[in-house]
């Protein structure tokens, strides 16, 4: 039996997502019967990039499950300042823990990883890519706020073209029946053309917006995101966009009075601070409900596991991926794995389109 990792939200059943989801409500409201579930495992967080809610979150899930926490919150202070690879730190600390939480701004990371751990893998952000854990605990908002996931009309607003938290949940409503998607944004900040052809694959609807003040009336939530200066190539490519959109008491007296407004958080200017006092705005609770996400996940990574390394995939191309952002970029040794759909050719790490030819020849 293969580890389980969990790199997409894909990598789970729509009934395992339910089941983990009632999972957390029933820790939310019994947390004293949870206390030892954990006792004697190790879970090692490996964040290459800067993380104050996921890593925490997850932290105090493990504590709070009655297990320990080992790992790095910087590089820097890691052998991965000696130059140390991305296999060889996983396949170690893997030797060492049960289960790896792993955050890194190359996207594909988390799925590059798992071909060298003995212990489940679980992506907590991989760059601009997905981030399925931040979703799990969108979901668990929703549920406690609005009550459903099916039919709800959801606007997106911001950064949707780096915004892997939006992408992750994006991937994961289309599974729910009545879905609708507003996508607010930049002409350059928009949703990547695969996820909308997902969208329409899934016969969810959508529409592309570029003002929040037009949009706001008409949706049941609203997804705001900060526009990412870490994802921009240069500052002033970012200064063209920031500040692009703009959550103000005045915009939010269009909306609908059942709205809920989410926020993966950090903020910078997109939610402006008179905002939190508005029982519509959920971010922070959001957090919390994270918390009991994360504790409901780890169980069930845990459940039945059995430490492993499985057999890696062989390369399917010489082709390298076009995509600089990708994991493959830096770590040469990875087996190079593609996938063709009607769309075209694919990276099977960051899910990056190909240009014709399958990308620039390795060396």
């Amino acid at each position: 039996m293969k580890t389980r990792h969990l790199i997409d939200l894909d990598d789970l059943s729509l009934d395992e997502i339910n089941q983990i989801l009632d999972l957390a409500k029933v820790i939310m409201a019994h947390p004293p019967y949870y206390l030892d579930s954990c006792h004697g495992k190790l879970m090692a967080t490996l964040f290459y990039e800067p993380s104050t809610r996921t890593q925490m979150s997850f932290q105090s899930a493990m504590l709070k499950l009655g297990g320990q926490v080992i790992g790095f919150d910087n590089p820097g202070n890691s052998s991965v300042s000696k130059g140390e690879s991305l296999k060889d730190t996983v396949r170690v600390v893997s030797n060492y823990a049960d289960v790896v939480v792993i955050r890194h701004p190359k996207e594909g990371t988390a799925k590059a990883a798992g071909m060298f751990s003995r212990a489940p893998v679980i992506n907590a952000g991989d760059g601009g890519h997905l981030h399925p854990t931040q979703t799990l605990t969108d979901l668990f908002t929703l549920l406690n706020t609005k009550g459903r996931l099916d039919h709800l009309a959801v606007g997106f607003c911001g950064d949707l073209k780096n915004g892997r938290t939006v992408h992750s949940l994006i991937k994961t409503l289309i599974r729910y029946p009545g879905s609708r998607f507003i996508l607010i944004s930049t002409p350059e900040l928009a949703l990547p053309d695969y996820l909308k052809d997902l969208v329409r694959a899934a016969g969810c609807d959508y529409t592309e917006c570029a003002s929040l003040y037009d949009a706001i009336g008409d949706v049941d939530v609203l997804y705001m995101t900060r526009i990412q200066q870490e994802r921009f190539a240069s500052r002033e490519e970012y200064e063209k966009q920031k500040g692009a959109f703009v959550l103000d008491t005045e915009t939010l007296k269009r909306a609908r009075y059942g709205l809920k407004i989410l926020h993966p958080l950090p903020r910078v200017d997109e939610i402006d601070y008179a905002v939190d006092d508005d029982p519509r705005a959920v971010y922070f609770e959001q957090t919390e409900y994270g918390m009991f996400a994360r504790m409901a996940l780890i169980l069930h990574m845990l459940d039945g596991s059995k430490k492993q390394l499985d057999a890696r995939p062989e390369s399917n191309t010489p082709h390298r991926c076009a995509n600089p952002r990708c994991i493959t970029s830096t770590e040469s040794y990875l087996p190079r794995l593609f996938k063709k759909t009607d769309g075209g050719l694919f990276c099977e790490y960051c899910d990056a389109a190909q240009p014709a030819g399958g990308g620039e020849e390795g060396r």
